[in-house]
């Protein structure tokens, strides 16, 4: 019997299902033992469930081809089966609040890549190297769950991995306005060219949701915990342009800053170079050893080239520069399915199980 943490994966046909299942292929601490997805999909095998719809680079995984599907929604037979589960169901938002809060009062811990709970007060919506202390507000939803082992954490939006780590590293500098303009894949979409042949050449500018939560939720990420809930920083002020772009993978941002403190290149270049947090001193299996990274040159970032740094779970900032209008200017990217999503979820996972959140059953 294997002594790794038994994983369900809801919503595990869908792409950043698919995501999960490579990324923890051959976890060192976890296992995908079951699989669950819509009544549709529900006592087909996994491989016939997907069909020809694998959306990833690398191979379906052997050990999950021929399990049996679950259907999502029969809430107690799946949690009976494993340890905790990642959530990434495609559903209406009240749907996915109800179902994850469900599997949660089974006393299985729910690790989230939706935005149904993101603004749930006692919800800890985290970035592991940025706020792992949000874990605390656990004990008070699980209170308010009834529950003495089941909880829901979740992870931010894909598109603010580009620059809320770099505004974090700069924190002692008072970053209090900031313009952003990210670039965003059309994976974040949950989608590949194939699939959407109008975005070959072409710009979208507008994808539903995402400037609000482009502005809003990095103000989560740096808030405080009172009393039990989560309460949301007031600075900086962010506001944001979100442009669906006609790249696979990687969300890119053009990011403008004023500071109160005025830092010099070399500063801020230090600060984020030697920027780290819990997975790095922890050395957690999926934490990059370098978290943000610094290039020099003109033309770096680009996502063909530098989207996998760290497999997917670093950033990569360039461009930093000086500003007419604002203080300095700069280039974030970062890999929207991988930290962005799945590997975001795996990381908070990992504190999660590291900090004794999550245990086997």
């Amino acid at each position: 019997m294997s002594s790794k943490l038994r994983v369900g994966i809801l919503g595990a046909t869908g792409m950043v299902g698919q995501r999960f299942i490579s990324l923890l292929e051959n976890h060192p601490w976890f296992e995908v033992v079951t699989v669950a997805a819509s009544p549709r999909s529900a006592g087909k095998t996994y491989e016939d469930a997907v069909g020809g719809r694998w959306k990833m680079d690398t191979p379906m995984p052997e050990a999950v081809k021929k399990l049996v599907v679950m259907n999502v929604n029969e809430v107690e037979k799946v949690a009976a089966t494993v340890d905790f589960v990642f959530s990434a169901v495609d559903m209406s938002k009240e749907e996915i609040k109800a179902i994850e809060e469900e599997y949660a009062k089974t006393e299985t811990p729910v690790v989230s890549n939706n935005s149904a709970h993101r603004w749930t007060p006692d919800v800890p919506m985290v970035v592991p190297e940025i706020n792992p202390e949000h874990f605390d507000v656990i004990e008070s939803q699980k209170k308010r769950l009834g529950t003495t082992r089941g909880f829901i954490a979740v992870k931010p939006n894909c598109s603010i991995q580009s620059y809320a780590p770099v505004l974090t590293a700069w924190k002692e500098f008072e970053p209090y306005e900031v313009v952003a303009t990210t670039y965003q894949a059309i994976s974040g979409a949950g989608k590949t060219f194939k699939e959407w042949p109008e975005m070959i050449e072409n710009i979208i500018p507008f994808i539903g949701g995402e400037e609000e939560k482009s502005e809003q939720e990095p103000l989560r990420i740096w808030g405080k915990v009172v009393d039990g809930q989560i309460v949301k920083a007031s600075e900086p002020v962010i506001t944001c342009q979100c442009i669906r772009v006609p790249v696979l993978n990687g969300h890119t941002a053009a990011v403008f800053v004023k500071f109160r403190k005025k830092p010099t290149k070399e500063q801020l270049i230090e600060k984020l170079v030697n920027y780290s947090g819990f997975p790095q001193e922890a050395e957690l299996p999926s934490a990059p050893k370098q978290f943000i990274r610094y290039m020099e040159e003109d033309n770096r970032p680009q996502v063909q080239l530098d989207v996998n740094f760290e497999h997917g779970m670093g950033v990569s900032v360039g461009r930093l520069r000086e500003d007419t209008v604002y203080d300095w200017k700069f280039v974030g990217l970062s890999h929207n399915t991988v930290r962005g999503a799945a590997g975001g979820a795996v990381l908070c996972a990992e504190t999660l199980k590291a900090k004794g959140y999550i245990t086997a059953k």
